[in-house]
């Protein structure tokens, strides 16, 4: 049996975590268990210091947009070199919370760094790895921020204006559209709809790749 990346896109609030289950679900019921569940950025101890860094900031020292680009990427590479890769080697599914869909959003469309700074960084760290299949759950901002706080205390990031998401959703959509191995899932719908969705499309998809 082939193995894959798989990977979960989407704002802060989209549900993310719910269909990562859902998906594992689904693995598990085609017979696939060696299963390994990442997410950025974090999945390894350098990764994971950076990604406190990154979310929380050190006082009196304010991150540029720039640096949290390129602690990113560290954090990046660390966990495909030393998780990613290995687990695709030894036959196990990957299965991501984010990937670098989410710095060509949040970085280029949210921050406006100059998308050419982010291709060549990306292209100079990671090349040509990238998921096989990346699930969008796309959701209009107002809304994932309001989830977000009906549950928890939001970080740096989720800090900031109405208007870096609403980028941020605009870069996700644009690129969605122009690459087949990204789908676009509506999670303004119930979690049931959405859920269903899920099944649909990723039977659909083992039916192909399995």
């Amino acid at each position: 049996m082939k193995n894959y990346f798989i990977v979960v896109e989407g704002l802060d609030g989209s549900g993310k975590t719910t269909a990562i289950n859902t998906i594992t679900k689904i693995l598990n019921n085609n017979g696939i268990k060696d299963i390994i569940l990442t997410r950025e950025p974090g999945g390894t101890p350098i990764a994971e210091k950076l990604r406190k860094l990154i979310k929380y900031n050190i006082k009196g020292d304010e991150i540029t947009n720039k640096t949290e680009l390129l602690m990113l990427y560290a954090a990046r590479v660390q966990l495909i070199e030393k998780v990613i890769k290995p687990a695709l080697e030894k036959g196990k599914w990957v299965i991501g919370d984010r990937h670098d869909l989410s710095s060509q959003a949040y970085q280029s469309g949210g921050r406006n760094i100059n998308q050419k700074l982010i291709t060549y960084l990306s292209n100079m760290v990671i090349g040509k790895f990238k998921p096989t299949l990346t699930l969008y759950l796309d959701l209009p901002p107002k809304i994932g921020l309001k989830r977000i706080l009906s549950r928890r205390k939001i970080d740096r990031i989720e800090k900031e204006q109405l208007s870096f998401f609403v980028r941020t959703r605009a870069r996700y959509l644009e690129i969605a559209s122009t690459d087949s191995s990204i789908i676009t899932i509506d999670a303004n719908q119930n979690l049931k709809q959405v859920q269903h969705e899920i099944y649909k499309i990723l039977n659909q998809w083992l039916k192909i790749y399995k």
